[in-house]
């Protein structure tokens, strides 16, 4: 189960590279027409629509070669581009009922951003996932030093095994300088916040729910100070209320924002093994602690080393692996040279699996040399490698 891992800033929206909320049932009103073509706003309605994922987004992109475009095209156009009959329909639906403009302020006014998967502030590591989010709802801040990152995960029913386990591991790595990732939820995600805050360490809670809605209700002062030092992140639209089937997909977001997840307790049912299980089809790398044998709580842990998950009895395990100090010289790099025009378009179209020159110029609608010469800035900055002729995904 051993694989490998890695993060980025937030403001609130207003008329550059910002959007988002629930749909408000009023139609799209004019000043849509006359923004950008990259305007955001076409990020956040077409993030709205049933059936359209980031696969399908980044086709429409590669047909129309803007989401400004697709989002007034006919409905023979869309057809043409490769939509489904039903998915025309949701995408008709959304432009008659959709407000973006009104959505924006109510972003706005609750102080959260909607940042698009081709922002340059989208986390660089979770778009290299499949089926990665079209876009994320922020409210706190996301930092380019939280590409340094690792998923702690685990049991609601939290054992004072299981606190001493986390709260150890996570003080030693969120003071290292490694973001902590969980899902705020009771038992391990809410001692892991806490202990990362405690240590003087940023942490990012996903929520299955809207940034702006606390669950479970009793986390509302540990949310508060998550927004200070950190994020509250979520792919679903303000006032979405938590839902069963809501959280399992967020377990995707959380180990894809890591470079590995670690586990510190759970049973054999615990939703702590789907987070495991997609880091290990993120290509991520999978961590658990030893525990009892005649532990119920344990029974998940012990399980995921059987299959190849490392133990881990100390934060050095985890840091040694992560080799802090050279990621740190990465991203200090990184933010030295901060990213072109046409280097965030380039790394955008980029993801773990490999893509050729010809298809990044006709997916960006670039010429070659711009392409290539973008390329070459990005593998110098740590952002993408060349794994065949004319061939590139992202640096991982």
């Amino acid at each position: 189960m051993k694989k490998s891992a890695r993060k980025r800033p937030t403001q609130p929206i207003s008329a550059a590279p910002r959007s988002g909320s629930e749909a408000s049932a009023r139609p799209t009103t004019a000043p849509v027409a006359e923004r950008t073509p990259d305007d955001p706003r076409f990020w956040l309605g077409f993030s709205q629509v049933s059936g359209i994922g980031a696969v399908r987004v980044r086709k429409l992109i590669a047909h129309f070669g803007s989401l400004a475009a697709a989002w007034t095209a006919t409905r023979a156009d869309l057809l043409e581009a490769g939509l489904d009959a039903a998915t025309v329909d949701s995408v008709d639906r959304a432009r008659k009922t959709l407000d973006l403009d009104a959505q924006v302020r109510e972003l706005d006014a609750a102080g959260v951003a909607f940042i698009p998967s081709d922002d340059e502030r989208y986390p660089a590591r979770l778009r290299e996932i499949y089926a990665a989010p079209i876009g994320i709802y922020v409210r706190g801040e996301i930092l380019p030093s939280d590409d340094l990152a690792i998923a702690v995960v685990g049991t609601r029913r939290i054992s004072v095994y299981g606190r001493q386990a986390t709260e150890r591991l996570v003080r030693e790595i969120a003071a290292s300088g490694v973001t902590i990732v969980s899902g705020l939820a009771k038992g391990v995600d809410t001692c892991a916040h806490e202990s990362a805050l405690d240590a003087g360490g940023r942490t990012i809670a996903v929520l299955g729910c809207g940034v702006d809605v606390t669950y479970p209700p009793e986390n509302a002062a540990l949310a508060r100070r998550i927004v200070d030092r950190g994020a509250l992140v979520s792919e679903y639209p303000l006032g979405t209320q938590p839902a069963g089937p809501l959280f399992p997909l967020r377990n995707r977001i959380i180990s894809g924002m890591s470079r590995g997840t670690l586990v510190t307790e759970a049973d054999r049912k615990s939703g702590a093994l789907i987070t495991a299980k997609f880091a290990v089809e993120q290509n991520r790398d999978v961590y658990a602690v030893p525990g009892s044998i005649f532990s119920p709580g344990c029974q998940g842990t012990n399980w995921l080393i059987q299959q190849g998950a490392r133990p881990v009895t100390s934060g050095a395990d985890i840091l040694n692996d992560l080799d802090v100090e050279a990621a740190g010289r990465q991203l200090s790099m990184r933010d030295s040279m901060p990213l072109e025009a046409g280097e965030r378009v380039v790394l955008a179209l980029l993801g773990p699996e490999p893509r050729h020159v010809d298809e990044l110029c006709r997916a960006a609608s670039l010429p070659v040399a711009d392409v290539t010469a973008s390329l070459a800035m990005l593998e110098l900055k740590g952002l993408a490698r060349q794994v065949g002729s004319k061939t590139y995904v992202t640096a991982g």
